[in-house]
């Protein structure tokens, strides 16, 4: 079946402070709300943070609503704004707490904050701080997980990873938040921890040691449940499908997205090239074969793993790419808020941006740096070649084949995705429209279009 896809900018908002993570509200009466974290590094006069021995990291938290109201009103508004120490990562707990949102954050200070939304007789309404606790002096929270992926359970549980190469699981009481479990699981950076939505007794993380470990809360932390060197970098983003039982996606610095099947964690499912270290992987809430990767130095990009699923061999097409950040791609997330397929009421979006790069003449040396500034990662060896050589850049590699839309039937309706994304240097937050549909139809002024190649 033929297919159009586009990408629309909605509305660009500047954070002021450098943007590293994004999060739609998952619960419905809430959809409308997003949260955004920002990071930034106090460097010293000579602009230089290195010489400083405990260098001052600030950050700021940003509470927006999203309201589609005409084709001239911006769709964004902040209702919040909260100065704060540094902000790794942001989640959403997926069921109400209290009858409420709650929102966990990651600081570097070492602290997981909770933070509840509340609202007044007077219409107002915003987050209040609720509960922190910290995980250990000189260390950064780099993640953290909800239990709580597939919107259910009673007893909502948090896992962390942070600076030291530790791990942490906390237990969330009427008013306390509790530290069970803590354990050092990585040698360097651990970058990113999740729980397996499907056993939540089960808990994946990865570090900068380039590895890939599983944890059973069962059987204590002497020793992982495997520990894969398959990525080749370090490992630093982790999801869970919460709609298909096994299935994981986990992504690296060394530029691949790699399918997993929870039961033999020795092979990958599938291994996709997207050029760009992979920051951030998170599964559609709806659809569950739809992929969105934040790639760092290349952008943001939609991935569609239902034959990888399937059993067949091979990359993961790429459907659908953001291209109009001009910074380090860090935060993305899927909007849970539903939308219609008619676009008479969104924004008119603006002209394409074409974007071309001058010949040098020599060989271009990536500098791939963690929103910590804790290390550079340089990707040119000392003979000059690129260190990656397996995982050529989207646009060298074999166009994607075209593949069904992910629902049943023939007839196939429309497929309409809100997202937002954050990058880092620019500090801009992106909120932007996917439209998918079956059969080719004209490109319209102002709109990027992909469109797979024809088939003999």
């Amino acid at each position: 079946m033929d297919w159009n896809s586009r990408t629309r900018s909605l509305q660009v908002w500047d954070t002021e402070l450098s943007a590293d993570t994004v999060e739609w509200c998952p619960l419905p009466q809430w959809s409308h709300l997003l949260a955004c974290g920002t990071y930034q590094l106090q460097k010293g006069e000579d602009n230089s943070a290195a010489e400083c021995a405990t260098p001052s990291r600030i950050g700021r938290l940003y509470l927006f609503q999203f309201r589609s109201q005409g084709s001239f009103t911006p769709p964004l508004t902040e209702i919040q704004r909260i100065d704060t120490p540094a902000i790794l990562d942001l989640k959403w707990c997926h069921i109400p707490v209290l009858e409420r949102p709650l929102l966990g954050m990651a600081t570097a200070c070492g602290e997981i904050q909770l933070h509840t939304f509340i609202e007044t007789q007077h219409n107002s309404c915003g987050l209040e701080h609720v509960l922190s606790t910290e995980l250990g002096p000189d260390r950064l929270v780099l993640s953290l997980d909800w239990s709580t992926g597939r919107g259910e359970g009673i007893d909502p549980r948090l896992v962390s990873s942070d600076s030291t190469g530790s791990l942490a699981v906390l237990s969330l009481g009427e008013a306390s938040l509790t530290t069970v479990s803590q354990w050092k699981a990585h040698d360097f950076e651990a970058w990113i921890s999740a729980f397996s939505y499907w056993d939540t007794q089960l808990i994946y993380s990865g570090g900068d040691d380039c590895k890939l470990k599983g944890w059973d809360l069962r059987m204590g932390f002497d020793f992982p449940t495997f520990a894969s060197k398959r990525h080749s970098m370090g490992v630093c983003s982790i999801h869970s499908n919460p709609h298909r039982e096994h299935i994981l996606a986990t992504g690296s610095y060394d530029e691949n997205v790699l399918l997993w099947d929870e039961r033999n964690m020795r092979q990958p499912l599938s291994e996709t090239a997207v050029g760009g270290g992979v920051w951030r992987l998170k599964w559609n809430p709806v659809h569950k074969h739809l992929l969105l990767a934040a790639c760092m130095h290349n952008d943001f990009h939609i991935l569609h793993c239902q034959q990888a699923l399937d059993g067949s061999e091979g990359p993961c097409p790429i459907l659908a790419s953001y291209i109009l950040h001009n910074s380090l791609a860090y935060g993305a997330d899927w909007s849970w808020l539903p939308l219609n397929s008619s676009a008479s009421s969104l924004p008119q979006e603006a002209a394409p941006v074409s974007v071309t790069f001058p010949d040098l003449g020599g060989h271009l040396r990536i500098q791939y740096e963690s929103p910590t500034a804790s290390f550079d990662t340089s990707l040119e060896d000392d003979l000059g070649h690129y260190i990656p050589d397996h995982t050529p850049p989207p646009g060298k590699s074999s166009p994607p084949e075209p593949v069904p839309l992910p629902s049943t039937g023939e007839n196939s309706a429309p497929l309409s995705c809100l997202l937002a994304t954050c990058s880092f240097y620019d500090h801009m937050l992106h909120v932007w429209r996917w439209d998918w549909s079956p059969g080719k139809t004209e490109e319209e002024p102002g709109e990027e279009t992909t469109e797979p190649p024809p088939t003999s």
